[in-house]
């Protein structure tokens, strides 16, 4: 056997261009399932660790799935919007405590999520240096988006622009970073957080202007009244929230009114939350959800694919069989003459049949081995991958 083992590896040295063809060939064709089982289960569990820590969403009716995923992971299109006399009605009820999300806009990518503290209590988000937002206009950042985009407290950023061509579209507004949170491993490490406040000015539903009381600029005055004075389009618009120009923001209109994404709704006990879902199935414009429920029919759907991409690697598995079938017969064929030269020294053909076999076995297994340490590799970095896609 010993000496079985040493021709055979002197062949596969030798003819070590087909040794690496059939090696990769192998090594792929015993990955890509692994690769899709592993990432799917890590995804299951990721997605599923979040919707179980995240009671019930108040949205408006639509798309489940969009509403869900916004919520609790910042991604998806933005669904309907509700507004803020829901977070009034259901503190109202006094069985539950709303946390409204506001996450509509971003800054350099990153989704700017407006909520309010109690956000941060029910995550359990700690900062890790500097200090949660205070005042209008402040930010504090999550570990990945942190570090990705450079930032650190007292840096400033710019939420993206809505609209490139449409002069009347929302200006960026300068937010100021005022810390960084400690690292979770969740969704909440790749946005900003900012005060509900904050996202409704980035909206352009409040602003910050001259004082046009005060003012001496009259270009900017279109018309003045009794008690009153009336701006023109010249007004300058504060683009940044300062000690100097904070107390000039304010809010036109009900506070209740103002849209927000949807709502955490963090229940007293279970029976609270049955009565809170039971009120809300009837209206007509709201919906409550369970989180776990959602995300446990997409996990489905996601199966149902896999079981497509199962069958497809399937077919994969039975070519690359036929192929290395082919490359060992057409390797049998060009072989002919050594076979003969190795019979008539003495060898039998069992001995023969030994060796090619051994060779095969040693490609198979070096396939596998790699495939294994691939598919290990990939567990270890699968949070890394996935923060990537």
């Amino acid at each position: 056997m010993r000496r079985i083992l040493t021709l055979t590896w002197r062949y596969l040295a030798f003819h070590r261009f087909k040794t690496l063809i059939l090696l990769a060939a192998l090594t792929i064709t015993m990955f890509l399932p692994l690769a899709a089982h592993i990432m799917i289960t890590y995804y299951e569990r990721d997605l599923v660790a979040r919707a179980e820590t995240t009671p019930l969403v108040l949205g408006a009716k639509g798309n489940r799935y969009d509403l869900i995923l916004k919520s609790l992971y910042f991604t998806a299109e933005d669904p309907e919007s509700v507004t803020m006399a829901q977070v009034n009605t259901i503190r109202n009820y006094a069985m539950a405590t709303p946390v409204p999300l506001h996450v509509s806009f971003t800054a350099r990518g990153k989704p700017v999520v407006g909520t309010t503290l109690d956000y941060f209590e029910f995550r359990d988000l700690d900062v890790a240096s500097g200090t949660l937002p205070m005042i209008l206009g402040d930010a504090v950042v999550g570990s990945l988006a942190a570090d990705e985009l450079g930032l650190k407290p007292g840096d400033k950023i710019l939420t993206d622009q809505t609209s490139l061509y449409n002069i009347a579209a929302v200006y960026p507004l300068k937010l100021n970073i005022t810390g960084i949170l400690a690292e979770t491993g969740t969704p909440d490490d790749r946005v900003l957080f900012v005060d509900i406040k904050t996202a409704w000015i980035i909206e352009g539903i409040g602003h910050g202007h001259q004082d046009l009381v005060t003012t001496d600029d009259e270009a900017v005055v279109l018309e003045r009244r009794e008690g009153a004075v009336i701006a023109n389009a010249a007004i300058i618009n504060y683009t940044q929230i300062s000690e100097k120009n904070i107390d000039s923001f304010h809010f036109h209109g009900d506070q209740s009114e103002f849209p927000i994404t949807s709502v955490i709704i963090i229940p007293d006990d279970k029976k609270s939350g049955i009565l809170l879902r039971g009120r809300y199935d009837l209206s007509p414009t709201e919906q409550i959800l369970v989180p776990t429920r959602i995300i446990n029919e997409l996990m489905g759907i996601v199966f149902q694919i896999k079981k497509f991409f199962d069958a497809t690697f399937a077919l994969v598995c039975v070519a690359a069989a036929l192929f290395i079938t082919l490359i060992v017969l057409l390797s049998l064929r060009l072989r002919k003459r050594e076979m003969e030269t190795m019979l008539r020294i003495g060898c039998s053909r069992m001995t023969i049949f030994r060796i090619h076999a051994t060779e095969l076995l040693i490609v198979l297994a070096a396939s596998l081995v790699t495939a294994i340490l691939l598919a290990v590799l990939l567990l270890m970095y699968a949070p890394d991958i996935a923060s990537v896609i």
